[in-house]
C-alpha cells in the first residue's frame, strides 16, 4: 500500500477582527481548527497543539577585563503568561509498540477543533521591541510513525486594556520653568516656560492639545517646541535596558527678545503606536510628552509631561475594542509559519462589551521603530527636564 503525504497543515482562529486578525484579552475563549490535508493514508501518532504567551528580552554587552582581554555579557529574562497543551489526535502509548493504536487519515481534508481560555490575569500586551518582545501563538505538530513530525505554529493578538476614562489618566498634567542665561560675566533676562494638557490618558488616533506660555526676556531668539517620545526598557539580571524613540513632534515660531507666545491648544496629533506596558515585570513601554524651548548656543529650558497610551477612547460608549482599530496587521505581521522539522526552533520571548473592543485591534500596532530618532534640528537637545551643557555657557542661574 503506498502511503499518502501530509500536503496542508495549517491553523485558522474562529474568531477576528474587522482586519482578519485574530485578537483577545485575559479570560477570552480562544478557539480554531487545524486543518490536515492529505494525498492519501497517512497513519498517525498523535496531533499535538500547544499554545504559549511569554515576555522575552535579550541584549548583550561587551566587557573589557584588561591586558586586551574581552568578553560578551549576556542578559537574558523571561515570564511566561500561558502554556496550553492538548492531544487532538491519540494518546499515550506504548514506545515499544510504536504500530498500536495508530488513526489513519484518508484522502482529503480533516479539521481538528481546539480551544483554550486565556488567564483571567493581567497579561502583557502582545509587543515587538528592539530588545525583547510579548508573543503569543499556536502550535500544532502531527506525528507519524518512523518520519519527523510536521509543524506550523501561528501567533495571535493579546490586548491588555487601558481604559483612559479613570480619574488619575483624565487629569490635567501641567508645569513651569524659568531660566537665564549667561556668558561669562554677562546675564540676559530669564526665559520662561509653562505648559498645560488636559489629562493625562490619551488613545492613538487623538490629538494632544497643549497650552503653553513662552516669554523670552533674553538677548537671544529662542524657538518653543513639543515632542512625543516612547521609551521602551527592558529588564534583565538586576540590570536595565532602554531604548527612547520619537513618536512626533512640531514647533512654534521663532520668538524675538521680549517677545512672548501662547500656544492655545496647538495639537500634537499621536499616530499608530503600541500602548502602555507599565505592569510587565521585564518590559515597559512607557509615553511623556516634552515641551521646551530651544535656546540657540544655550541651554533648552524643557517640561516633561507623563502620558499613558490606553485602548479605551474618552467617554467610550460603543465597544471597547473599536478604539483598537487599524495597524496591527503592519506592527505585528501575524502569519501561519510552516516549519520544515529539521530546522524548527522554539520562539520562545517572546465580557460581550470587552470581546467588541477587540474588534480593531490594529489601529495601536505599528511597525517597530528601533533607530533613536532626534526631533531637533540643533546640535545640542534635552530630553526630560535634564539639561545637557554646552561647553560654551554658563550655568543657569
Amino acid at each position: 500500500m503506498v502511503l499518502g503525504k501530509v500536503r496542508v497543515l495549517a491553523i485558522y482562529f474562529d474568531s477576528l477582527n474587522e482586519n482578519n486578525l485574530p485578537a483577545f484579552s485575559g479570560g477570552d475563549l480562544v478557539s480554531g481548527r487545524v486543518v490536515v490535508e492529505v494525498t492519501g493514508d497517512v497513519r498517525v501518532k498523535s496531533l499535538d497543539v500547544t499554545a504559549r504567551g511569554v515576555a522575552k528580552v535579550r541584549w548583550t554587552e561587551s566587557r573589557n577585563t584588561g591586558a586586551n582581554t574581552a568578553y560578551t555579557q549576556n542578559y537574558t529574562e523571561e515570564v511566561e503568561y500561558l502554556h496550553h497543551y492538548d492531544t487532538l489526535i491519540g494518546e499515550e502509548r506504548d514506545e515499544d509498540c510504536p504500530e498500536e493504536g495508530l488513526t489513519v487519515l484518508h484522502a482529503g481534508l480533516h479539521e481538528f477543533a481546539f480551544s483554550f481560555n486565556l488567564p483571567q490575569m493581567a497579561l502583557a500586551t502582545s509587543f515587538e521591541g528592539k530588545h525583547g518582545s510579548v508573543r503569543y501563538w499556536v502550535k500544532a505538530e502531527l506525528h507519524r510513525p518512523w518520519l519527523l513530525p510536521v509543524k506550523v505554529k501561528k501567533e495571535f493578538i493579546v490586548f491588555e486594556h487601558i481604559d483612559i476614562n479613570t480619574p488619575l489618566l483624565l487629569a490635567p498634567q501641567a508645569g513651569s520653568k524659568e531660566k537665564t542665561l549667561c556668558c561669562w560675566f554677562c546675564a540676559s533676562g530669564p526665559i520662561s516656560l509653562s505648559a498645560k494638557i488636559e489629562r493625562k490618558g490619551y488613545t492613538p488616533g487623538e490629538s494632544i492639545q497643549i497650552f503653553t506660555e513662552v516669554e523670552n526676556c533674553s538677548s537671544r531668539v529662542v524657538v518653543p517646541k513639543a515632542a512625543l517620545y516612547q521609551t521602551q526598557t527592558f529588564f534583565a539580571k538586576g540590570k536595565g535596558k532602554q531604548i527612547q524613540q520619537l513618536v512626533s513632534n512640531l514647533r512654534g515660531d521663532p520668538l524675538p527678545q521680549g517677545k512672548s507666545q501662547s500656544w492655545e491648544g496647538k495639537l500634537l496629533k499621536i499616530p499608530p503606536v503600541s500602548p502602555s506596558i507599565l505592569d510587565c515585570p521585564i518590559i515597559r513601554v512607557e509615553y511623556v510628552l516634552v515641551v521646551y524651548v530651544d535656546v540657540p548656543g544655550g541651554l533648552n529650558l524643557s517640561l516633561s509631561l507623563p502620558l499613558v497610551i490606553g485602548t479605551i477612547p474618552l467617554h467610550a460608549t460603543t465597544s471597547r475594542t473599536s478604539s483598537i482599530s487599524s495597524s496591527c496587521s503592519s506592527w505585528m505581521g501575524l502569519t501561519e509559519r510552516p516549519e520544515a522539522p529539521p530546522s524548527y526552533s522554539e520562539l520562545a520571548i517572546s465580557e460581550a462589551h470587552r470581546r467588541d473592543c477587540l474588534h480593531g485591534c490594529d489601529r495601536y500596532l505599528p511597525p517597530p521603530l528601533y533607530a533613536e530618532v532626534d526631533p531637533y534640528p540643533d546640535p545640542v537637545e534635552v530630553f526630560g527636564a535634564a539639561e545637557v551643557r554646552r561647553p560654551d555657557t554658563c550655568p543657569s542661574r
